[in-house]
């Protein structure tokens, strides 16, 4: 598993150990309708990289894929009205790759 420091696990599972970090981070991503993901990301990144310490942070790539991949999959899940198929064919993976993410984030009905 990942060696976070309290602030990445704070940030990524929004502990409130250290509430205002994590307060502060949660409110300062709240998007203008003009942003793209892209920039919307790059402002959270920015944001992250600002609040903690820089020398511990690990796992960054698996921490930020797992931030945007869960509530990826609880929305797509949602529009489809959980219907497996059609939401493996919106996000373009194979059905039983999706029962893999569902399962990682515990998602699965």
């Amino acid at each position: 598993m990942s060696n976070h420091s309290n602030d990445q696990d704070n940030f990524q599972f929004g502990k409130t150990d250290d509430s205002d970090l994590v307060s502060d981070i949660h409110n300062d991503y709240m998007p203008t309708q003009k942003q793209t993901l892209r920039e919307c990301v790059t402002s959270s990144l920015n944001d992250y990289f600002d609040k903690v310490d820089k020398e511990h942070i690990s796992d960054l790539y698996e921490l930020v894929l797992s931030e945007v991949e869960a509530p990826l999959l609880e929305r797509v899940m949602q529009h489809t009205r959980s219907n497996q198929s059609k939401a493996s064919a919106m996000l373009g993976l194979n059905r039983g790759t999706l029962r893999k993410k569902l399962k990682k984030y515990d998602m699965l009905n």
